[in-house]
């Protein structure tokens, strides 16, 4: 009897341990629950990822991921009433605001490459795109080459800023490069006339034209100077959060979600001006939706 007894209240020591053991938070798991509240990053414009469409309202496809994993988190924590802040951030402070804790994880446009895996952990690919020029019907410019001497606008902090530097330096292009904090103003100072294109991811490229008064006077050309993978960005070596992120994506794809996600946002009208983008699946996309992981294309 005494045996029976204490193999019965070993058992129940071992299994309030193992329960303790999965229970335990690290990272930016337990600063989320510790604080009560979760900062989740947007964006004022980077349409059709994640945008502005009013004062406090934010939309698209990878706003919609985020909003995702915050069910995710939730359910993680159980904590339903989580309170929940969207902090605006831009090309230039993403990374800054992931290191110091400030933002506890963001989707967005925001590329997953080596150099940035060095100071921030990535989820899966969530998208993929290349990098080219949208510019005026009338402007003659038709690929890389022929912006040699002439004036380019991109967004600061982006890895297109850092393409064109290159540009610069490799070949002698001569290009005065107008780096904006945002989408719809590098894309308003090209139609300004400050400068003859906008190099940036091309779907963005293609959501700005759709944006326009009339999308038919600009076109997106030019070789891809770059592929790259879009990922949602947190602490890095935070591997409990990026699990729970993974698992979310991971899920969506599987069960076909993303690719209902993708016809949503690149191939419907989407707000604020119901337009639609056109923007046909790549086959690259399709097979970061096949096989989810979060390998940089650089």
């Amino acid at each position: 009897m005494k045996v029976s007894k204490l193999i019965c209240v070993s058992g129940m020591v071992f299994a309030a341990a193992s329960t303790a053991h999965a229970q335990t938070l690290t990272g930016t798991l337990a600063q989320i629950k510790n604080a009560g509240i979760v900062t989740v990053g947007v964006r004022e414009s980077s349409p059709p990822f994640n945008y502005s469409i009013g004062p406090g309202k934010y939309t698209g496809y990878s706003y919609e991921i985020e909003l995702k994993i915050l069910d995710a988190i939730k359910q993680k924590l159980n904590m339903p009433d989580l309170k929940v802040r969207e902090l605006p951030f831009n090309s230039q402070n993403r990374i800054a605001l992931i290191k110091n804790g400030t933002m506890n994880y963001e989707c967005s446009s925001t590329t997953n490459n080596r150099e940035r895996g060095q100071q921030v952990t990535f989820s899966d690919t969530i998208f993929a795109i290349g990098t080219r020029l949208l510019t005026s019907t009338k402007s003659g410019i038709k690929d890389f080459s022929d912006l040699k001497g002439k004036n380019v606008v991109t967004i600061a902090g982006s890895t297109d800023e850092r393409l064109l530097t290159d540009l610069n330096a490799k070949q002698s292009m001569d290009m005065h490069i107008i780096s904006m904090p945002e989408n719809n103003q590098a894309f308003l100072a090209m139609q300004q006339g400050r400068a003859v294109a906008y190099m940036m991811d091309d779907a963005v490229l293609y959501a700005a034209r759709a944006s326009a008064v009339d999308p038919a006077q600009w076109v997106v050309v030019g070789t891809p100077q770059s592929f790259e993978a879009y990922g949602c960005m947190m602490q890095k070596g935070d591997t409990q959060m990026q699990q729970l992120v993974n698992e979310v994506i991971s899920g969506m794809a599987k069960s076909g979600e993303m690719n209902k996600l993708y016809a949503k946002w690149f191939q419907q009208p989407i707000p604020p001006r119901n337009v639609t983008l056109d923007f046909p699946m790549s086959d690259t996309v399709k097979k970061a939706f096949e096989s989810p992981n979060d390998t940089p294309f650089q």
